[in-house]
């Protein structure tokens, strides 16, 4: 005897039965992408000393094993985040009218990215760039040099000299900001509380800092960042050409990243 039509009818509108294993979303695959994701997620939230091949995977779920299939270390996921803020800068076409101009934009945009992630520039230093991305901004550099008419030699030198200044910068930036965030911690004091220190230091033993207490405390917003550069950049037309290059030893290099 057939079924009931309210049970055939009931039947036919049921949704079909799923197995948990069914339910279960499924997690994304690992990529180099994500990774470089969720390093930026670490130091943005914790600081750049705490970025391990350990915080990276507790990020995606996963174990750090998992990672080594598409990183080879800690220095290759360095290159990679460095990379990942390089591919965020806007390079200009090279104008000999404006290069001074230009060249300070492509470190304040340097700079900024940095300054996102507290310690991140510590990634940039001492790296020898491979990435393209990387790559990209320092021929962008490079271009921008030469087009003012900075001899060759002297605008390699310079990109490896201000590259390191923005990182430093960046970097002691970010560590007072740390600091700063810390009330408990004395290093820090105000600006008013420097000048009194150095007033009232020993007038036979430092005239010249007490003299000059308001000058050597002074400095708003990013001033010494544009007059340490304006310094660097504002010479380089007046320079002798640097003898050639000589081959050196690659661990003897220079190798700054952006």
């Amino acid at each position: 005897m057939s079924a009931d039509p309210k049970r055939r009818r009931a039947a036919r509108h049921a949704q079909p039965a799923t197995s948990p294993a069914q339910q279960a979303p499924r997690k994304a695959p690992i990529t180099a992408g994500r990774i470089i994701d969720a390093a930026l997620q670490v130091v943005a939230t914790e600081g750049y000393d705490a970025l391990t091949m350990r915080s990276v995977a507790g990020v995606l779920g996963t174990g750090p094993a998992s990672l080594y299939a598409h990183v080879v270390n800690k220095a290759d996921i360095d290159e990679l985040i460095i990379g990942r803020l390089c591919a965020q800068l806007v390079l200009p076409d090279p104008d000999p009218a404006t290069w001074r101009a230009q060249i300070l934009d492509v470190c304040a945009q340097i700079r900024d990215q940095y300054l996102k992630y507290p310690g991140i520039s510590r990634a940039a230093l001492a790296m020898a760039a491979t990435n393209l991305d990387v790559l990209r901004v320092n021929e962008g550099m490079l271009a921008i040099l030469l087009g003012g008419g900075i001899e060759p030699q002297t605008a390699a030198w310079t990109i490896d000299a201000l590259s390191l200044y923005v990182s430093a910068y960046a970097l002691e930036t970010s560590l007072v900001a740390q600091r700063q965030s810390q009330p408990d911690d004395s290093w820090v004091v105000s600006r008013d509380e420097l000048i009194r220190r150095f007033t009232a230091l020993p007038a036979d033993q430092f005239p010249q800092t007490r003299r000059y207490a308001a000058e050597l405390t002074s400095g708003t917003g990013h001033e010494r960042f544009d007059f340490t550069l304006s310094l660097i950049i504002d010479n380089l037309t007046q320079r002798r050409p640097t003898p050639p290059a000589t081959p050196i030893p690659h661990h003897q290099a220079g190798a700054s990243g952006a």
